[in-house]
């Protein structure tokens, strides 16, 4: 399976027939999609429609190209066949994607003002060390969501105080992700491990920028790079080299994408005088 969705993430654009598929993970196409149903949690061509429309919010993202022209390159007839299925992917249309992104860059931003950067909804929090379970994560970006599926599988019915993404390194510093692990994390009160494949990691406490996010999840990476590329730098604070934490604070079965709260947690320290 991991074959099959690494060969749907390089060509998201290409025309994947379940044979094709199937015959990747060496399976009859019969039995290749029931298996992929019942491990993925949606059948193939939900995994192909989702990755494409990842691939539109990052063509949105880089604001080079129109949404008509987005559209026909993801493979939708018309700007509006676009706009629905986009706005049932992300929570918002293609426009609104865009102008917030461009908004949480600070171009229009009115609200929170922190370290005298206005556009910035910050605040500093000290956490505790903590212990948590955590799934590593294997392959593109665009599956992570896959390992926290897997991971709450795992966890079943056991009691969970928190939800979190645990992120070392740059994804976009090495074509291969050399210097990139994610994990899929949870914080439960008992530290028995609950399945192979689940560790136990230790996260050293310390100072964060805290930013909380309202929306879908596509919007964590965006979210990310700009406070790394436009808060941090005038911050007064230099990253530590703890890792980044995603802490999700509602349950995405029970509310919609736009009602999705992300607090982002940037690991800082003050800037060493030299």
């Amino acid at each position: 399976m991991a074959r099959v969705i690494a060969a749907i993430v390089a060509e998201p654009m290409a025309q994947h027939s379940l044979e094709g598929l199937a015959g990747i993970a060496n399976f009859s196409p019969f039995h290749f999609h029931r298996l992929y149903r019942g491990m993925m949690g949606e059948t193939v061509a939900a995994t192909i429609r989702r990755l494409r429309l990842a691939h539109a919010a990052s063509l949105l993202m880089e604001g080079k190209r129109s949404i008509t022209d987005i559209a026909l390159e993801t493979g939708y007839d018309s700007p509006q066949a676009f706009t629905r299925a986009f706005r049932s992917f992300s929570g918002s249309s293609p426009r609104g994607f865009r102008q917030k992104i461009g908004v949480f860059a600070g171009g229009d931003a009115g609200g929170g003002a922190t370290q005298d950067q206005p556009g910035f909804d910050m605040h500093l929090l000290e956490r505790e060390p903590m212990r948590i379970h955590a799934l590593p994560h294997s392959g593109p970006l665009a599956t992570i969501p896959y390992s926290h599926r897997r991971l709450r599988t795992l966890v079943g019915s056991r009691p969970v105080q928190q939800w979190l993404g645990v992120c070392y390194g740059d994804p976009e510093a090495n074509d291969d992700f050399r210097d990139f692990r994610y994990y899929a994390a949870a914080v439960l009160p008992a530290e028995p491990l609950i399945a192979d494949g689940v560790g136990i990691m230790d996260i050293p406490g310390g100072l964060y920028a805290v930013h909380t996010l309202m929306g879908p999840y596509t919007q964590i990476g965006p979210a990310i790079n700009t406070l790394y590329s436009a808060w941090l730098p005038g911050s007064g604070y230099e990253p530590d080299d703890r890792p980044l934490l995603e802490c999700y604070r509602n349950n995405p079965r029970m509310v919609a994408p736009e009602e999705l709260r992300t607090d982002l947690l940037i690991p800082i320290r003050l800037i060493a005088h030299r």
